[in-house]
């Protein structure tokens, strides 16, 4: 069958998504190993596959034109002249030159709005069971990215496998006892949190339906999952699994009935527990997890439980606590951003704050900045919606991955690509796995005709029916011996 051009154009937009992931996947390596002389460049790597997407998404008609893109057009539009009309120039012309000024305005403006319309192209191309595609081969990539971890933590810190990205001598974050927070094939230990949140949603989505991943992909990436959370040396590795386990509980409390399958579940993770617990990696790799829990908690002199809390709810509450210290329009968008840093001072900064509201609220100001916050907002509330009214007709995919993804949408810092990246997928494989797959009709076989069907060959002539047919009324015909 001859695809039509805009049917050929959707394929392309595909083709193009998983090229964005799979970027996405080995940015960090290639920054690292394979090109380090290049890695400011490879920032932006995925920005002309992005940009690919939408000229393939538009011949294709599948381009979102909701009230979601159409507001964050507007709101891109009115921080880009705010920033330029009242605010970077306003600030730095005085001592920077115009060029670096517009390189920042035009990365902020690329980080806060231009990736994000991605959300939806994936959910006008992609499906339930395109997303469950994304799955195996993020389960997959689990395994091997479990073992460069557990290299990685092996290995001394300044070892090349333990290289950050460019040239520099600079080191990755420590996690105690001479050990990094290993970052596997991506450039800072952010990467492995978000992925191995993905993976945990998919691997207890493949323990509650039996039939849809093999069960030697269930335990193998069980087994790598777990060694990855427990020597990543990370806090919010932990945390960002242990929302995928809040949204099974979700599951089993709405749908009952998946309890009947949760034994399966029970069984991977007792395999993969006995699997875990004899290796040695995993017990020092717990030892020094556990020592950076007690001692942030004894640095804060509280609890484990309520520190963790504290943080969460700061994240959101500093920014707001000093809202009215910003000016009107803020200080110019993307300066607050890393790259922001490393072109005004030739080195990576936080010039204005690290947590994310309170980067976009300094650098947009309190009116264009809670705009953009309360659109990231009523976003994450909305998968959320979705997420819900899907398990409730059965669907299970999409709150778990909702689980795994809200967090980075809501409060993730859009400012570093991975981050950014890993926003897109998350959140646009959410979406995507609340729409079922609608077959179409077209691609139907259609029924044999009856011309080209073969006739059977009569088992006995039409004299030996009416002699043996039961019963003979008045209008049977005899031919000549009726007349």
């Amino acid at each position: 069958m001859i695809e039509s051009p805009e049917e050929q154009a959707k394929q392309r937009v595909r083709q193009l998504i998983w090229a964005y992931l799979w970027l996405l996947l080995i940015e960090g390596a290639l920054r690292k190993w394979v090109v380090p002389r290049f890695s400011n460049p490879l920032l932006l790597i995925r920005d002309p596959v992005m940009l690919g997407v939408y000229f393939y998404a538009i011949k294709a008609h599948v381009f979102p034109r909701n009230l979601w893109v159409a507001s964050l057009w507007v709101i891109a539009g009115l921080s880009l002249l705010a920033s330029i009309l009242l605010s970077t120039f306003n600030v730095l012309s005085g001592y920077v030159p115009i060029i670096p000024i517009l390189e920042v305005t035009l990365y902020g403006i690329r980080t806060n709005f231009l990736h994000l319309p991605l959300i939806f192209v994936m959910a006008n191309v992609f499906d339930e069971e395109d997303v469950k595609k994304f799955g195996w081969w993020i389960l997959l990539m689990m395994i091997p990215m479990g073992l460069v971890m557990a290299a990685q933590f092996k290995a001394s810190p300044d070892s090349f496998i333990n290289r950050t990205a460019g040239l520099g001598e600079a080191e990755q974050l420590t996690a105690g006892g001479g050990k990094i927070r290993p970052p596997g094939t991506f450039s800072f230990i952010s990467g492995p949190v978000f992925y191995m949140s993905a993976a945990a949603a998919f691997l207890v989505y493949g323990a509650l339906r039996r039939t849809v991943y093999k069960n030697w992909l269930l335990i193998s990436s069980g087994v790598a999952l777990a060694i990855g959370i427990f020597i990543s040396g990370s806090k919010s590795s932990v945390a960002s699994v242990l929302l995928v386990v809040f949204a099974l509980i979700v599951i089993l409390i709405v749908r009952p009935r998946a309890v009947n399958r949760f034994g399966w579940t029970v069984l991977i993770v007792v395999i993969g527990a006995l699997i875990v617990g004899r290796l040695p990696i995993f017990k020092e790799g717990f030892q020094i997890l556990s020592d950076r829990f007690t001692s942030a908690a004894e640095a804060a002199d509280t609890t484990i439980i309520r520190g963790t809390i504290d943080r969460v709810i700061g994240d959101f509450t500093e920014g707001l606590k000093n809202i009215g210290n910003f000016p009107a329009f803020g200080y110019g968008i993307g300066i607050g951003t890393n790259v922001g840093g490393r072109v005004l001072l030739g080195r990576p900064a936080f010039l204005l704050a690290e947590r994310e509201w309170s980067r976009v609220l300094a650098e947009s100001g309190p009116i264009l900045g809670l705009a953009f916050l309360i659109w990231r907002t009523l976003l994450s509330l909305q998968l959320g919606r979705l997420s819900f009214a899907a398990l409730k007709r059965g669907n299970l995919l999409p709150i778990l991955l909702f689980g795994s993804g809200f967090v980075v949408l809501l409060n993730g810092q859009l400012g570093q690509p991975t981050t950014l990246g890993f926003a897109v997928i998350f959140n646009g494989l959410c979406l995507a796995a609340t729409r079922p797959r609608v077959i179409d009709s077209s691609s139907i076989a259609p029924p044999v005709t009856d011309e080209l069907a073969v006739k059977p060959l009569p088992r006995r002539s039409a004299f030996a029916n009416r002699l043996h047919s039961p019963g003979i009324g008045a209008e049977q015909n005899n031919g000549s011996a009726d007349r």
